[in-house]
């Protein structure tokens, strides 16, 4: 079989075009979740809630987070589905791998023990739903445990596990807090029934022409895993070794690129792998450590120009004060001074969307 053969720059205009980054922008909101095929939820916002940041990414100041609720919860055209939102239309594709979880004897054995239990919490949701968490009387019968969070957060659990078999749904937010309801009335009727086999196919398809290039046998996460099997075309990139798989129709597009400010969790970055090899790029989320160990901030933006990842902007929303703080830009390299005010409008930009003024900390 013939290897496709690409120099490092049309390998990284595949994964900036895949991810709808170069120009012109997307039309709207549902075509970037299409293209994408999902949006990470985080309740980190130091700028803004990630999937936010994302979208505005995109679609720049257009953009309006009430646009998202809409789709969610009137419209119906997005679901939200293991802190992820993804297109309703691709629904069908999710749902063998709902009728089949668990796969763990951990979470099948806790739903049996307290089998009345779900159906305590079905029969609350049939009469009363959509609820938070905390309008549901907890009645397990065998307390959950955990070494994190959800340990004896029993109602949570129980409504996390009921999301992943399909039999409840995320139907909308109070604030940052999931409303729960019976799936029957968030999910359309309707829904074509595929095979495991054909779901898996088309969802691995989805996720290869969403990234662009993919690293073979990248593992990802069990929420999102980056593995593509044999889905496209394979691949090597000039000085990267390894192979890698390619989205065929993706290939000899033009590239028109711009300049814009990446939330640490978007798909571009996700990979850190991937963006090291591919982009020749360095970047550790830091919120996690100590402040003095922070080389690029609490929760620095990537900055992507063109087809190149240049540098990273220590920048925070304060809503009390009003501002959009950027306490440094720290260049991979020196920017050019045609660089530099393109960042600086994007910081601009940014600022004017969250409606606050840039403020130059330290």
């Amino acid at each position: 079989m013939t290897v496709l053969r690409l120099d490092p720059a049309e390998a990284r205009r595949l994964a900036v075009r895949a991810q709808l980054l170069d120009a012109p922008r997307p039309a709207d909101l549902l075509a970037v979740v299409r293209g994408l095929t999902l949006l990470q939820i985080d309740p980190i916002a130091a700028v803004a809630p990630s999937a936010d940041l994302i979208l505005w990414s995109r679609l720049g100041r257009a953009y309006r987070p009430a646009q998202l609720q809409l789709a969610l919860e009137r419209d119906r055209t997005l679901f939200e589905h293991n802190a992820m939102v993804r297109p309703m239309e691709d629904l069908a594709l999710h749902l063998p791998a709902m009728a089949a979880w668990p796969a763990r004897e951990a979470p099948r054995e806790w739903l049996r023990a307290n089998d009345r239990f779900r159906r305590d919490v079905l029969e609350r949701l049939g009469a009363a739903g959509p609820l938070l968490s905390r309008e549901i009387p907890d009645t397990s019968a065998v307390p959950w445990r955990s070494t994190g969070w959800t340990d004896s957060r029993n109602v949570t659990q129980m409504l996390e596990f009921l999301m992943l078999r399909g039999e409840v749904a995320v139907a909308g937010r109070r604030g940052r807090q999931r409303l729960w309801d019976l799936a029957e009335r968030v999910y359309p009727a309707g829904t074509p029934v595929l095979s495991p086999e054909e779901a898996h196919r088309r969802r691995t398809a989805r996720r290869l022409r969403s990234l662009g290039i993919v690293r073979a046998g990248a593992p990802g996460t069990p929420a999102e895993p980056l593995a593509v099997g044999e889905v496209g075309v394979e691949a090597a990139v000039e000085g990267v070794p390894g192979t890698w798989r390619v989205d065929p129709e993706a290939l000899g597009r033009p590239f028109a690129g711009r300049t814009v400010l990446l939330s640490p969790f978007d798909r571009l970055v996700h990979d850190r792998a991937r963006i090291r090899d591919l982009f020749g790029f360095e970047y550790t989320l830091e919120m996690y450590k100590p402040r003095a160990a922070r080389r690029w901030g609490y929760f620095a933006l990537p900055v992507l120009h063109g087809d190149r990842l240049i540098g990273k902007v220590d920048a925070a929303a304060d809503r009390r004060s009003g501002t959009f703080t950027v306490s440094a830009v720290h260049e991979d390299v020196p920017f050019p001074p045609s660089t530099a005010e393109a960042v600086q409008e994007q910081l601009e930009d940014l600022a004017a969307w969250l409606g606050l003024r840039v403020s130059r900390g330290g």
